[in-house]
């Protein structure tokens, strides 16, 4: 007798049966624990019984493991790194997301690889084997991990991300797209005839408030502090300003705070800062921040300025397409500021077209360090204090409030100016415009140059007894914008797990939590209620 053969309603139902997942496996421990007999959750689950005992084998590593996003299966290949840098992956890619610029596959596949065998190199150092257990046999070593294609279709298809180009596309496309923006913006202003005072670019970027160059005995001393967490001096700015120059708007600034310590301190009022002030854990601009932004500070600001300036009420604000810029952001815009109008930059353009990124947000950090150097000056001759002690108990975010208003103030009108050389170039002076080409920007009286500006930062932090040099200064201003280390991946995920945790605690409590004067109302009305049930009972046609 030949083996039986599978119908073809069993033989597809086996095809379409998939493997569980580890949040089903998890489900499955916890009720054998819980004393539910195995045959019964096999019957539960539509699986064979030898299928939930391996599963229960395996209950020790399945309950320590952290899987990424999608993961269903535990291989032997595949190992807590694998979980961890896919876990961080894409927190890096959320965090590149942001800005509105597309990932390519081999930059996704560069930084998992890189961030792999960091994860291998600090399991091997964590994991340096003591005097007395020298002679045994180390960890073992960890399986060598390709970012393949495979891997990354799969990484995807778990992960859900979009908007990633094809290796060597994304050049080609981005410079196509910025030429055809170009003449798209140029038929738009002779349509509209807008002047450089009506049409304003905004655009975010992150700061380390509280960051040293990297030579600095203070940062050297900060890495071996325990507890050090970078990331919460880590901020976002959105920063605005007209083509002309001589309109800039108060800044957006997300903090990963709402109320600090420093603002009891001082008696700090947030409203009355010289930014707004929002917050999330991951100090990240949202949709919601932006259009509150817009609404309250943007739109009000700039009808004063046309006002005051007896220019006509029109207005284009120029963004990037990320995410935390709605596509639908007119629509959001409060009625009476219906002038305003929203071009959005095409994708990846930033660096070609962005305005603020033609040395604006640059020149913007370098003159916050300048004054952040210039205040440790002071305060330390000033107040006998050392610099190590004030940088430690005295700089803290109210100070810092400070120098970013210091800093944005003195970003000339010259500068904004020019940085619409590449978008639109007519707005430009012709003197600014025609120095820039070649190459060399005169001085407007107390307005110096980026060069003479890194030249006056190394010389104030050489008179603090700093070890710095302008390739120091110039690296801390670069490295406010680069992509987060290792670490600060780590850092941010426990952060944003951290906030998901508590927001559902939250939650919880509310539902759980029944207000007081809900109790005094219940208690007050029984007696009434009492009677009414005694009065039903005994003479119903009463009520």
């Amino acid at each position: 007798m030949g083996p039986k053969k599978l119908s073809a309603s069993d033989s597809s139902e086996k095809k379409k049966r998939k493997g569980l997942s580890m949040e089903t496996k998890r489900e499955i421990i916890d009720k054998y624990e819980q004393g539910v007999k195995l045959s019964d959750i096999a019957r539960e689950y539509g699986r064979n019984p030898s299928t939930i005992g391996t599963i229960l084998k395996q209950k020790e590593v399945i309950k320590a493991a952290k899987p990424s996003m999608g993961t269903t299966v535990m291989s032997k290949r595949r190992t807590p790194i694998h979980d961890e840098m896919e876990r961080l992956l894409l927190v890096w890619i959320k965090d590149k997301g942001r800005t509105g610029d597309t990932l390519t596959e081999m930059i996704i596949c560069e930084k998992a690889s890189s961030i792999y065998n960091d994860l291998v190199s600090k399991a091997a150092s964590d994991e340096q084997p003591t005097a007395s257990t020298s002679s045994q046999e180390g960890p073992p070593t960890p399986p060598e991990f390709r970012a393949s294609h495979g891997w990354f279709d799969r990484f995807k298809k778990r992960t859900g991300i979009h908007s990633v180009v094809r290796h060597g596309e994304a050049e080609s496309s981005d410079q196509e797209a910025a030429e055809e923006f170009l003449k798209k913006f140029e038929e738009l202003i002779n349509q509209e005839g807008y002047i450089p005072q009506q049409i304003f670019n905004c655009d975010e970027t992150g700061l380390f408030w509280k960051k040293m160059p990297r030579r600095t005995y203070i940062t050297v001393e900060e890495k071996k502090m325990p507890g050090h967490k970078p990331m919460k001096d880590r901020l976002t700015l959105a920063l605005c300003a007209n083509a002309s120059g001589d309109s800039k708007v108060k800044p957006l600034l997300v903090c990963h705070s709402e109320n600090l310590r420093a603002f009891k301190q001082h008696k700090i009022l947030k409203e009355r800062l010289e930014v707004m002030w929002r917050s999330n854990p991951t100090a990240w601009v949202t949709r919601q921040f932006f259009v509150e932004w817009v609404n309250l500070v943007f739109a009000p600001a700039v009808k004063k300025f046309l006002e005051e300036n007896d220019l006509p009420m029109n207005c284009l604000l120029i963004i990037d397409n990320a995410p935390a810029h709605p596509s639908g952001l007119e629509d959001d815009i409060l009625e009476e500021f219906s002038f305003i109008k929203v071009l959005f930059l095409p994708p990846n353009t930033t660096p070609l077209l962005q305005p603020m990124d033609q040395q604006v947000i640059s020149n913007f950090k370098k003159l916050y360090t300048k004054h952040m150097f210039k205040r440790c000056s002071d305060i330390t001759e000033s107040a006998q204090l050392t610099l190590r002690e004030f940088w430690k108990n005295h700089f803290d975010i109210v100070a810092y409030l400070k120098l970013i208003s210091l800093a944005w103030r003195e970003v000339s009108r010259r500068t904004l100016n020019s940085a619409w050389r590449k978008l639109w170039p007519d707005a430009v002076a012709p003197r600014d415009f025609e120095d820039f080409e070649e190459g060399e920007e005169e001085e407007e009286e107390g307005e110096p140059q980026p060069e003479v500006e890194v030249e006056e930062i190394v010389n104030l932090g050489t008179a603090l007894g700093l070890e710095v040099d302008e390739e120091d200064i110039n690296d801390l201003v670069h490295e406010h914008q680069e992509e987060l280390s290792m670490a600060e991946l780590q850092e941010l995920e426990a952060m944003q797990h951290s906030s998901v945790q508590q927001q559902f605690s939250e939650e919880e409590e509310e539902e759980a939590v029944i207000p007081s004067r809900t109790f005094s109302a219940i208690f007050r009305g029984w007696p009434i209620l009492l009677i009414k049930i005694t009065l039903k009972r005994t003479l119903p046609f009463v009520l």
